[in-house]
């Protein structure tokens, strides 16, 4: 039960923290991508951001299997630091090459605070998704 728990947070931080962060910077300037991209994707065409989402719900279960066993503050440091670093390399060393996407270090910075963000809420879910459930 807590691996969908975990794929839950995961699904709905992207939604929340990484677009919503994302939205942010995109308004302020800060960068150019723009946040809920509906594009549709290959080869299914869903849309771009549920596709992402999909995958945050993925790594969710990743971040708690690497979390969970830190407990108070740890946990929250390593929540940012595994969400940061870990959908942060696998997009820039692995996704954006499949997909003929030039690396570009200007990404890394934007890429870990993005991901950074997406850990902490994810965690902050599934904390609420924990308590819920033990009801």
């Amino acid at each position: 039960m807590i691996h969908l728990k975990s794929f839950i947070a995961g699904f709905l931080a992207t939604l929340i923290f990484h677009q919503g962060l994302l939205a942010l910077l995109a308004a302020t300037g800060v960068i150019g991508a723009s946040a809920y991209n509906l594009s549709p994707t290959e080869p299914l065409g869903i849309p771009a951001v549920i596709s992402l989402a999909f995958w945050g719900g993925v790594w969710g279960i990743v971040l708690w299997l690497l979390v969970r066993a830190n407990h108070g503050l740890k946990r929250w440091i390593w929540a940012a630091v595994v969400g940061a670093i870990g959908p942060t390399a696998v997009a820039l060393l692995i996704v954006f090459p499949l997909k003929g996407v030039d690396f570009d270090l200007g990404r890394v910075p934007v890429g870990l605070l993005l991901n950074g963000v997406w850990g902490l809420g994810t965690l902050c879910l599934l904390n609420g998704l924990r308590r819920i459930g033990s009801r």
